[in-house]
């Protein structure tokens, strides 16, 4: 897709340690499909959101912010130590301010805002602006 259409694979997970470990699998594949990676990996997917600075940039109500648990900072920390993270400062930047914050978000705390905010205001918003890394 990225190559011939020249259009950007994004990825929408949770702001929390383990949407990005399911990026890294969409960027990288798992250990267990390894020996079809090529095929089944896309190494330039952006991610476009749920990111830890949108919680801000968004105004996500408090009661929508849940605290990170200790297995979550464990897997965070892991993963600020992973090849594809450290590759990139912007996700390293994105996932420092969620281990100092201590706080994560699902996806459908977007819903706060209304049942279609995320295909009317956060899509729209994130994809006019660009804004993916």
């Amino acid at each position: 897709v990225t190559s011939e259409l020249q259009i950007p694979v994004l990825a929408f997970v949770d702001a929390d340690p383990y949407g990005l470990k399911i990026l890294s699998v969409y960027m990288s594949g798992s250990k267990s499909m390894s020996y079809d990676a090529a095929s089944l990996t896309t190494p330039d997917i952006k991610w476009l959101g749920l990111r830890p600075s949108d919680l801000d940039t968004f105004d996500l109500p408090d009661q929508c912010r849940l605290p990170m648990t200790s297995k979550d900072i464990e897997m965070g920390k892991q993963l600020i130590e992973e090849a594809f993270i450290q590759k990139n400062p912007k996700w390293c930047k994105e996932l420092n301010k969620m281990l100092q914050s201590k706080q994560k978000a699902e996806i459908q705390a977007l819903s706060a805002f209304g049942f279609q905010f995320v295909s009317k205001v956060y899509l729209p918003t994130k994809l006019r602006r660009g804004d993916w890394i």
